[in-house]
């Protein structure tokens, strides 16, 4: 979930022709209206004060909003953990309330958010990672609307095809298998489904349909966000490192969207940053 639940050590670069058109947003056209909740932290092994790191003129939890606001979404609010993350989105028209910088999780500090805000129950939450700004608007529109086609369900994510065989069986490419409604059955580190008779002589190729990545976008009912971070966490949890496995051992169902397209690049180094960089200067 919020806590980083695909990580992205090796990043997809952007599947568009040229990387300045990763900034031109698609619509999706089942949107609904929701809220985004942007968790944002300063503290980063790789990279201190990520949400403060400067892109084209803005910080760059700002321009996580701005992409934001491509969306259907009514109100967009940065959950942040210091007064500096608050100056700095005020001083740019972006809404932001302060969360407790002890907060153990995204997801934790998200639930606080929706409290302060006073979120109805019902009302549908997207968590954007605060150190997206390339996300396509159309995804976040996507998983936002899971939840007005699934009453049934309180969270969403999505997630997208796998091509390569390196990617497969990298365990910091989190998968997902699904069943036939779309819900999420299990995400794992390991390469799921296992092929047995294509992977008997090892993993040379994958199968059709292709596995699944998931991506680390989710949505959730407000009232479901509140109390996820109360569950006792799950023994498998803890095994993956994966935060959402907690939904499904308490029997939550998680709805997955599936885009056929991998997410712009996100930032963990300061590798990450200067491609980001170069794709908002070279953008009209």
């Amino acid at each position: 979930m919020a806590s980083r639940s695909c990580s992205r050590k090796k990043r997809a670069r952007c599947p568009t022709k040229s990387s300045s058109t990763c900034l031109r947003a698609r619509r999706w056209p089942d949107a609904v209206g929701f809220t985004v909740l942007i968790p944002a932290r300063l503290a980063s092994s790789r990279l201190p004060n990520k949400p403060l790191a400067d892109i084209a003129g803005k910080p760059m939890v700002v321009r996580v909003a701005e992409r934001a606001r491509g969306s259907s979404a009514t109100r967009i609010v940065v959950a942040a953990d210091s007064e500096a993350i608050l100056r700095a989105c005020r001083d740019h028209g972006v809404q932001a309330v302060l969360t407790d910088p002890a907060h153990p999780s995204g997801t934790d500090r998200l639930a606080e958010a929706s409290r302060v805000l006073g979120l109805p129950d019902d009302e549908v939450v997207v968590n954007v990672q605060g150190d997206e700004p390339l996300i396509d608007p159309s995804l976040i529109d996507a998983v936002a609307a899971l939840l007005d086609q699934r009453r049934d369900v309180p969270m969403g994510t999505a997630a997208h095809p796998l091509h390569a065989v390196e990617e497969f069986t990298n365990p910091n490419v989190v998968k997902v298998v699904t069943d036939a409604q779309g819900i999420a059955l299990y995400f794992s580190r390991a390469p799921i489904a296992w092929w047995r008779d294509g992977f008997a002589g090892g993993i040379r190729s994958l199968p059709d349909p292709a596995p699944l990545r998931h991506v680390g976008i989710y949505s959730y009912r407000a009232g479901f966000l509140r109390t996820f971070p109360a569950l006792p966490p799950a023994p498998l949890e803890g095994l993956e490192a994966l935060e959402q496995l907690r939904a499904l051992w308490h029997g939550h169902r998680i709805a997955v969207h599936v885009t056929q397209d991998a997410p712009g690049p996100g930032i963990d180094t300061p590798e990450d940053l200067e491609r980001v960089r170069a794709v908002f200067m070279a953008s009209p």
